[in-house]
């Protein structure tokens, strides 16, 4: 994989953009990147919990593990 195509790579560069995150257990958060590790930990600031499209919860920062993403969308958020 060319390195500019790994994940992390791309989280990487898209700090304080807006990003969407889908867990393993079906929730979901939009926020700006923070912060990402090797083992793609994140930290998101003005983070929103989502059911469905609608926005449940209004966090400030939280701190996700790598180890729950199912998936993070990062454009079109």
């Amino acid at each position: 994989m060319e390195p500019s195509k790994k994940p992390i790579n791309v989280l990487t560069r898209c700090r304080n953009s807006r990003v969407r995150v889908k867990l393993k257990n079906d929730y979901e958060y939009i926020g700006k990147v923070v912060m990402c590790d090797s083992y793609m930990n994140m930290i998101l600031s003005e983070a929103e919990e989502l059911r469905g499209n609608d926005p449940t919860v209004n966090y400030g920062n939280i701190f996700i593990r790598g180890n729950n993403i199912l998936y993070v969308r990062t454009s079109h958020v």
